[in-house]
Order: C-alpha cells, then sequence, then structure tokens
C-alpha cells in the first residue's frame, strides 16, 4: 500500500466505534494526518514508528491552512508512504475532503474514502433518539453553523430549517445558534421545539441536554464552552 492515501473516518471519538477498515489502515499507516478530534485512543492503534502529524482545525483556535494539509498529503505521498488523513466522524460531512481529494488527484495520487459513524448518528444514538418517524419526522437535514468566517452562513433555505417536519442538525453552530434561533422563530417554526445540545459525544466528557431552541439559546447566549458539540432540534430531539 504504496503511494496511497486513505481518508479514514475516525467515528465520533470512541475508538470502539472505528470499522474494522479504519483500524487496518491506521495499523499499516507510515504517516498519520490527524484531526484534533481523531486523536487519543484512537492513535493507539497506529504502527510504532509511524509519523504522526497533527494538522486539525478549531474554531477560534490556531489552525493550519487548508493548503498546507493538502500540500503534506501529497509531499508523503510522493515519499511512497501510505498515508492515512484521518477525520473525526464521517470525512465527507463538514471534513474539507473534496479540497484534499483535489489536490491529490492533481499529483496522480490514489486515494481511498473509508466511510465511518457521523457524530450527529452518535449524537442521537447517545440520546436514546432516532432521527426519523413515519409521518412526523421524515426527512433529515444536516448543516454548518459557520462559514469560512466564522459566521452564520447566508443564504439558507430558511424555510426548509424551519419545518417542524424535519429532524435537523447542525454542526459547529454553538457560536451562531442564538442567530439561526431567532431567524428560525421568524420563519414560523416554534420557539419551544425541541433540541438537544451534545457535547463530545461519544467520549468520557459526553454531555447530552435537552432543552428547546429558546432555552438553549439563552444558554448559549451567557455561555458556550470548548468542548465540540452539535445542535439537533426537531419533534424527535426529546
Amino acid at each position: 500500500m504504496t503511494r496511497l492515501v486513505s481518508f479514514v473516518s475516525s467515528g465520533p471519538g470512541d475508538p470502539e466505534l472505528l470499522t474494522l477498515k479504519a483500524v487496518d489502515r491506521l495499523k499499516r499507516a507510515d504517516a498519520v494526518l490527524f484531526d484534533d478530534l481523531s486523536s487519543g485512543p484512537i492513535l493507539s492503534y497506529v504502527r510504532s514508528g509511524a509519523d504522526l502529524v497533527a494538522v486539525g482545525k478549531r474554531a477560534g483556535r490556531p489552525s493550519p491552512k487548508q493548503d498546507h494539509v493538502s500540500r503534506l498529503l501529497v509531499d508523503y505521498a510522493l515519499q511512497d508512504q501510505h498515508v492515512v488523513r484521518l477525520k473525526s466522524g464521517d470525512s465527507g460531512i463538514f471534513g474539507r475532503l473534496e479540497e484534499e481529494i483535489t489536490a491529490l488527484r492533481e499529483a496522480g495520487i490514489p486515494y481511498e474514502i473509508i466511510p465511518g459513524i457521523p457524530s450527529a448518528i452518535a449524537a442521537a444514538a447517545a440520546a436514546g433518539i432516532p432521527l426519523t418517524r413515519r409521518l412526523t419526522a421524515r426527512r433529515v437535514q444536516f448543516i454548518t453553523g459557520h462559514d469560512v468566517t466564522g459566521q452564520l452562513p447566508e443564504n439558507m433555505n430558511l424555510a426548509a430549517l424551519a419545518d417542524p417536519a424535519a429532524s435537523t442538525v447542525v454542526f459547529m453552530g454553538k457560536r451562531t445558534f442564538p442567530k439561526l434561533a431567532a431567524m428560525l422563530c421568524d420563519a414560523g417554526l416554534p420557539e419551544d421545539t425541541p433540541a438537544l445540545l451534545a457535547e463530545a459525544v461519544s467520549t468520557p466528557e459526553q454531555n447530552i441536554e435537552r432543552h428547546t431552541i429558546r432555552s438553549l439559546s439563552d444558554q448559549l447566549e451567557r455561555e458556550i464552552g470548548d468542548q465540540p458539540a452539535l445542535i439537533l432540534y426537531g419533534p424527535l430531539a426529546t
């Protein structure tokens, strides 16, 4: 497996939620470029002697630029090494996977994508709820809570996001949720719509809180904390 990049999805953080294929690639890797949320016990599967390179991005903290991460992937692979790019959750969901794939394609480097358990699915499981229900929650939608500037994205489909019959998951949205909640209420979503705050899902620091969109908005106006989190709102978030 030389000159290959494996995009390995590490799931939400619990090493027991890794797939068998993910563990296999970690054991075979010559170099592992990992996100912050993919560190800790997950890296125990990496063989001794492999290079470990932290390239994670966290909101509000100094982070490597995306073009630097892409360049590292190419440089390691061109040394005839098997490189693992370890991403949290599922790498295809808000993981900037496409930009890194583009860099590899331009360099003529083969790659594979190994899916993982999305953090949204793990959060619902930790809360003891499904994401769908016949008749009253037949649609699931994932959105990001911030754009490249760290602000709430513009041109959101508020009609869809304020649909009371949908389960909506907001990634990276603690800072911007108060603004989003106000927009949702203006668009007709009742302020007593159930909402969940799921922090550090599947790790020892896991925290699941049940709210309404109004009470969660009020709480996040006061304090957001520093744990990675998802917000889930809709008819099943109780």
